[in-house]
């Protein structure tokens, strides 16, 4: 069996409301691809009497809805859930072996939220432990041998092997963006604070995103519009204006990824599209450190507790993460937290001086890195998180190994219905050329 199958977010709701997919047979279906797929790609977590929980579920869920005009506008999807999100009858683990009493609490807002859009839970899906950089064992369903990236790496790697079509993630600094990109996925970071952060376990609260992955863009649409605050419709868009930032942040890509980069760019020139090429950010490096700092200070700050009752429980990058946010000044990091807006303003300004609606860049720095002992670098997703600016990916070529690259697309703050819809604009060009 392919470890890769389509599961398109917006046809097969669109199936499931009609009637045309019966949604019984679908969870039936759906757990039976479970079975048979997860113990290799292992995205899901265990979960004993999963499919007769999904039974009575799915059984209420037609109950409740008979008519199929009146069912909700996700009903019967099935879903992915990161497990540092706290849903009803599920322990939340975080990837860790701490006990999970320790993080019992009321249901991410975000989950009910689907539930009530229709969505059915298949299941937890693995996390890097407490969402940092200490991976579990998923695996790139594109080849077993590579990482699906991280920290979202379960809820990636399930969707890209077609085991649910819509799954949630969060982002800190680059862990929803760099696993789509590995996986050859969607993957959707809000503008800061548009998906709620209520019930999710926090890595940085000043800069943790949660976050979407689905197939294609039509679905990422479709769930964001559902789910972003106050979402208003973007219409008929045009070309958007590209811009493209040269110079020491482009630098931290490969040479493999630039020069595929280069090469999705010369085709978008070619297309019609304006590119500005802008050489400016030079102090990415020091933009990384305050991010760094800010991330370890606010994550010592929710570990307290738990870190000084466990710390031989946490894994070496964890706890090191920690221990260096315990030295990490107050001062140091206001001065982190009044950068992200100078950084932003920068950004912006630019954007409004060059005439750029989008930046566009690299996903990742490259393929998924071979092995699992790493989810791979960040940093090309960094300036966007630190900066609350949005950002998607979605698939756009691959590497002489034939793995997944990604073309990552950003826009100014709060502008993500544009975004969205540029998205779609400039992957149907590059699918076409």
């Amino acid at each position: 069996m392919s470890l890769i199958q389509s599961a398109p977010l917006s046809e097969t709701v669109a199936a499931l409301r009609s009637g045309a997919l019966d949604l019984l047979a679908y969870v039936e279906s759906a757990v039976d691809r479970l079975e048979q797929v997860d113990a290799e790609v292992q995205a899901f977590l265990p979960e004993p009497g999963r499919r007769e929980r999904l039974r009575r579920e799915a059984a209420a869920l037609a109950a409740g809805f008979p008519d199929p005009a009146a069912r909700p506008p996700l009903y019967g999807a099935l879903i992915g859930v990161k497990d540092i999100f706290r849903v009803d009858g599920f322990e939340t683990r975080a990837g860790s072996t701490l006990s999970p009493t320790l993080f019992e609490g009321a249901e991410a807002a975000v989950v009910t939220q689907l539930k009530r859009l229709g969505a059915l839970v298949l299941g937890k899906t693995v996390t890097a432990e407490f969402a940092y950089f200490e991976p579990g064992p998923t695996r790139n369903p594109h080849n077993l041998a590579h990482t699906p990236g991280g920290s979202s790496s379960g809820s990636a790697a399930g969707v890209a092997a077609g085991l649910v079509p819509l799954a949630l993630g969060t982002q800190t600094i680059g862990s929803i963006v760099r696993p789509a990109s590995y996986c050859g996925i969607v993957g959707y970071k809000p503008s800061y604070g548009r998906l709620s952060t209520e019930g999710v376990l926090p890595v940085s609260k000043a800069l943790d995103h949660v976050g979407l992955f689905t197939q294609d863009i039509d679905g990422m649409a479709l769930a964001a519009s559902l789910l972003c605050a106050d979402w208003r419709p973007a219409g008929e868009v045009e070309r958007p204006r590209l811009g493209v930032l040269t110079g020491a942040y482009l630098a931290q890509a490969s040479d493999e990824m630039i020069a595929a980069f280069d090469g999705w760019v010369a085709r978008l020139e070619q297309a019609g599209f304006s590119v500005q090429r802008l050489d400016m950010l030079d102090d990415i490096e020091t933009i990384g450190d305050q991010c760094r700092k800010l991330m370890a200070y606010e994550a010592a700050q929710v570990h307290a507790g738990w870190f000084a009752a466990y710390s031989e429980q946490y894994r070496p990058r964890t706890a090191g993460l920690i221990q260096t946010g315990q030295s990490v000044s107050a001062e140091i990091a206001a001065e982190a937290r009044a950068a992200q807006m100078n950084v932003r303003r920068r950004v912006e300004d630019a954007m409004r001086e060059a005439g750029i609606d989008v930046w566009i860049s690299p996903a990742a720095a490259g393929p998924a890195p071979h092995g699992l002992e790493s989810t791979g670098a960040p940093w090309m997703n960094l300036l966007w998180t630190f900066i609350g600016l949005p950002a998607v990916t979605m698939p756009a070529g691959r590497s002489a190994d034939g793995l997944p690259l990604g073309l990552q697309m950003a826009g100014a703050y709060g502008d993500d219905e544009r975004l969205l819809a540029w998205a779609g604009v400039v992957g149907r060009t590059l699918k076409q050329e």
